[in-house]
């Protein structure tokens, strides 16, 4: 693989991200989220995960075969897997290696000159009862579910967490392998769905059955999943920008028939999505949706689902316009990920708002491709009831530390408001399609995805970003009318910000005006009232005159 990262580490950096330098961090946060010298002198080609999970006591037997490129030569190597898991050995070459413990980060002393340019392999051995998913999937593991008929439904979600809760990896996000393949053994009743296209079926001579799975494309950690049960299923094919691309479809029994009327939605996805965002970034591993029994998530190539084949967010209408109704919110929104998140994936989960402010900001996009623009702008503005703004959306870089929950309602209505500010409707979707293919398969900084919007859109956003990634107050519009016409200017914003907004003053026609952090004065006749586009995230607020 094409290594897609710089070899410095990653600066704690508590200014640049606006969180206070009071918070600590322990050891195993920088082991988990920086990296590490071990991790730093490989590259990631290829893994091949064997798992057998075990029902009966919760356990999980397996290994992985890590596969790399030396970039330089370093006799340590840094391999992940959480407690209680264990590993029990570690090869090279035939050969077993020492390796040693540190929390979650095991430290593998390499026997074989380590040489620059040269690929090897390293296979890790593991076993144990791993993490039980709590809540899953924002806090997850690995969930056993009886099925009422004898069998266990098996599913694993991990973002956050990491891959490492239940296979050991490189637990980073900014390195990818260019391909996989997961081969999961269960029972012969049983079915296993995991990402990429099934390779075989092999049948085993202890009544178990091994499905193979093969995925082309560069995959992110916990993209990777693992998925159980007495599936049925059904496939179909659609037509879509790169081609032909297979869609499949895995299913309880008893939810068939609910299941092939819910998932209708998943061409309509595609199709608004390869308008918006240009092709389906994995026609390569095709398109699954996979009934889980949890909410659901962005495996790549292989969206959970578990929404109880409702429209909405369980029911509910996030918004509370309405239009939250008129689709499935899981199948949307999860799939919305393969672009933003499993297409373009951050380096550091600090930059988190890059997976989830675009891909909220895909469901105001998707409400407008079937129902009008008006109807996707009353969408993303009814978000913004859940809206805290009590802590910046970019978290703090090199600890694992994901900013705050605003980076999907506050991430998706700083997008729409930068929609406003270009105020070029084909540009911006030029701007969105061009981030797909500019930065396809790759992982990247959040500072990346500003400078591309920023130069591609031709507008300074960099005040803008600021603003709504590493600030928590929302720009206020000072305004006063006097006898010389009307005074303006920004408040309650970062130093030099300058964002235009589109306003109506009086009765005239909506125009943009330019404020700075200094008092302008507009000519007005004898109008008294402004009104603020709603479609841009700021306030209003008038003030005395001092005119």
């Amino acid at each position: 693989m094409k290594l897609r990262h710089s070899m410095l580490l990653l600066l704690l950096s508590a200014a640049t991200s606006g969180f206070s330098q009071n918070q600590k961090f322990t050891h195993a946060d920088t082991l988990r989220g920086a990296i590490t010298p071990q991790r730093a002198w490989w590259d990631l080609t290829y893994y091949h995960l064997k798992v057998t999970p075990n029902a009966k006591d919760s356990t999980l037997t397996g290994s992985t075969s890590i596969t790399y490129k030396v970039i330089q030569p370093n006799q340590s190597i840094q391999v992940d897997l959480q407690q209680p898991l264990q590993i029990s050995k570690v090869t090279q070459g035939g050969e077993s290696l020492e390796f040693r413990r540190d929390g979650n980060a095991f430290f593998v002393d390499l026997r074989k000159k380590q040489e620059t340019g040269k690929t090897e392999t390293i296979e890790v051995f593991y076993s144990g009862k791993p993490r039980l998913a709590k809540n899953p999937p924002w806090d997850g593991g690995v969930q056993w579910i009886p099925d009422g008929k004898g069998n266990t439904i098996i599913s694993t979600s991990c973002q956050g967490l990491g891959s490492s809760v239940w296979w050991p990896c490189k637990d980073h996000m900014y390195d990818e392998p260019d391909s996989m393949k997961i081969s999961i053994t269960v029972p012969k009743n049983m079915t296993d769905v995991s990402n990429g296209n099934l390779l075989s079926v092999v049948e085993n001579d202890d009544n178990t059955r091994t499905f193979n799975w093969a995925v082309k494309n560069p995959i992110n950690n916990y993209g990777v999943n693992m998925n159980v049960a007495e599936y049925v299923s059904w496939k179909e094919t659609y037509k879509g920008e790169k081609g032909d691309l297979q869609l499949s479809y895995y299913v309880l029994p008893k939810n068939l028939e609910k299941a092939k009327e819910q998932f209708k939605q998943a061409p309509m996805m595609l199709k608004a999505f390869e308008h918006w965002f240009g092709p389906y970034p994995f026609y390569e591993d095709g398109y699954k949706l996979v009934e889980v029994p949890y909410l659901g998530m962005e495996h790549q190539s292989s969206v959970t689902y578990g929404n109880g084949y409702q429209m909405g967010y369980r029911g509910k209408d996030l918004s509370g316009t309405g239009w939250g109704l008129k689709w499935d919110f899981i199948i949307i929104h999860e799939s919305g990920h393969e672009w933003f998140a499993n297409n373009i994936t951050y380096k550091d989960v600090a930059d988190m708002w890059v997976h989830e402010s675009f891909t909220n900001y895909s469901e105001n996009l998707y409400t407008e491709y079937y129902f009008g623009k008006k109807a996707g702008a009353e969408y993303v503005i009814g978000t913004r009831k859940l809206i805290a703004n009590e802590s910046p959306i970019v978290g703090i870089y090199g600890v694992n530390q994901e900013g705050s929950k605003d980076m999907y309602y506050k991430g998706g209505n700083m997008l729409h408001t930068i929609r406003q500010v270009v105020n070029d409707d084909e540009k911006w979707r030029q701007v969105l399609r061009g981030l797909n293919k500019t930065f396809y398969h790759q992982t990247v900084d959040g500072a990346q995805i500003e400078a591309y919007v920023s130069e591609k859109s031709g507008k300074k956003l960099g005040k803008v970003f600021d603003q709504y990634l590493r600030d928590t107050r929302i720009p206020a519009l000072e305004y006063a009318f006097g006898s010389k016409g009307m005074q303006y200017r920004w408040s309650n914003v970062v130093e030099g910000f300058d964002m235009p907004v589109k306003v109506q003053i009086g009765a005239g026609k909506e125009d943009f005006i330019y404020p700075t952090t200094e008092w302008k004065t507009l000519k007005t006749k004898s109008e008294k009232t402004l009104t603020v586009d709603p479609n841009f995230y700021v306030e209003a607020k008038e003030v005395k005159a001092s005119l």
